[in-house]
């Protein structure tokens, strides 16, 4: 999907999250979605990031908070809804409010900034030792799994990691590039490895490096690569049966004298969302594959969104691998942003607070807001994730150390 980077408006934050206040009160984001007449990607900007639509602004807002007070939210709590201190414009009014926020085209470069993004940043010499880092925080940064700094996503998908690889479940683990899917990977390898429980568990990683979704664009992973992977990994020694029913029948055997053995089975593939659709379709196989009633194998996906898309219910080919599928999403720091950047310096035993002025956490969020190409400004998507934010934050240190700016902060980041 192609996109065009803009810097959101000064006021696209113009009230909290909603996602806490909804919880306590048992209410959800569905319920805002009705009860508001809000289509579900609008309520899930809402309730995630605080984000009012980029029309009829004020309307909103105040149907908000009758709607929340109606279904008997403190009115303190609503009034702690709004932010006090975003700049108020014309007639009491927010600047979204006042002045409708403007698209910019979809240029090279635009895109350019956000390929940038993506891209490894270095820090420079001049930043670690104008901000006196003994180390690039950003370098080789989790190494152990309390490296990894936990968002209420992050616990969700950790453990629904940890169900599926000692219960034999099914779960794709979907997000954006840099959000954080392949870390969680590895941190399950090391966490099975001290939380056996009695029984090891056995993780094969088919090779997936090239990867395509068809033939047409390049080299695809079929399921009998699958099955020559589980064998491999269970009996090096042993050669693949050259027809896929014998080659099928060898892999049962092996997954039931492993299992008999006392080992779990996760089948884990990265960049799941190439998978070509028959492979998809033959998970349900793999899934089926019992001793008694007892599963032998379970099947972690780790994929971009394109992944939950392509098995929808819409999608006949693959309704029967979507209904057994758990999808577990890593949403963006976005509000844990400054919990996120202090647990990283604090890694390193630096501080925070040494590096950012108080401003410059809601101008890196406003930063990795990004519209999709021919999108509409309430179609705005957070792309605040731990690579992106890594690489916007050594930009704009390095930038700082530039210019002698003695921390980051927001107009810093606004010229990155």
């Amino acid at each position: 999907m192609q996109t065009v980077l803009t810097t959101a408006p000064a006021s696209a934050l113009v009230m909290q999250p909603l996602a806490d206040v909804l919880a306590a009160h048992e209410l959800t984001q569905a319920d805002l979605a009705q009860g508001m007449g809000l289509s579900r990607a609008a309520a899930n900007r809402l309730v995630k990031h605080g984000l009012l639509p980029a029309r009829k602004t004020r309307d909103v807002r105040q149907r908000l908070l009758a709607w929340l007070t109606q279904r008997g939210v403190p009115q303190a709590q609503v009034q702690a809804l709004l932010d006090p201190n975003k700049e108020v414009g014309p007639g009491g009014l927010h600047p979204a409010e006042a002045v409708p926020p403007q698209i910019p085209p979809t240029t090279d470069e635009t895109q350019g900034e956000l390929e940038m993004l993506l891209d490894k940043q270095s820090l420079t010499p001049e930043a670690r030792q104008h901000f006196a880092l003994p180390r690039n925080p950003f370098v080789d940064d989790v190494q152990t799994p309390d490296d990894v700094f936990h968002t209420a996503s992050v616990r969700y998908a950790r453990a629904a990691l940890l169900d599926c690889a000692q219960h034999h479940g099914f779960v794709a683990l979907v997000g954006e590039s840099g959000a954080g899917k392949s870390t969680l990977a590895e941190e399950l390898e090391e966490r099975l490895r001290k939380e056996a429980a009695g029984r090891e568990t056995l993780i094969m990683r088919p090779y997936v490096l090239g990867m395509e979704e068809n033939d047409a664009k390049g080299k695809t992973l079929k399921s009998g690569a699958l099955a020559e992977a589980v064998i491999h990994a269970l009996d090096p020694s042993a050669t693949p049966r050259i027809s896929a029913q014998a080659r099928f029948r060898q892999m049962h055997q092996l997954l039931q004298a492993s299992y008999q053995g006392g080992r779990r089975h996760l089948l884990l593939i990265e960049e799941a969302h190439c998978l070509p659709t028959a492979t998809l379709k033959h998970l349900k196989r793999f899934l089926e594959i019992k001793d008694g009633m007892r599963r032998l194998l379970g099947v972690c996906l780790i994929a971009q969104p394109e992944l939950r898309v392509r098995l929808s219910a819409q999608n006949k080919d693959l309704r029967e691998v979507a209904q057994r599928c758990e999808f577990v999403a890593l949403e963006p720091l976005s509000t844990d942003l400054e919990g996120y950047l202090a647990h990283k310096f604090a890694r390193f035993g630096l501080a925070a607070k040494d590096v950012f002025a108080p401003d410059a956490f809601d101008a890196i969020r406003q930063r990795l807001i990004y519209l999709p190409r021919g999108a509409r400004a309430g179609d705005a998507i957070s792309i605040c994730h731990p690579l992106v934010v890594n690489n916007l934050v050594t930009r704009a240190m390095n930038a700082a150390a530039l210019v002698g700016s003695p921390v980051v902060d927001a107009n810093v980041v606004a010229g990155c």
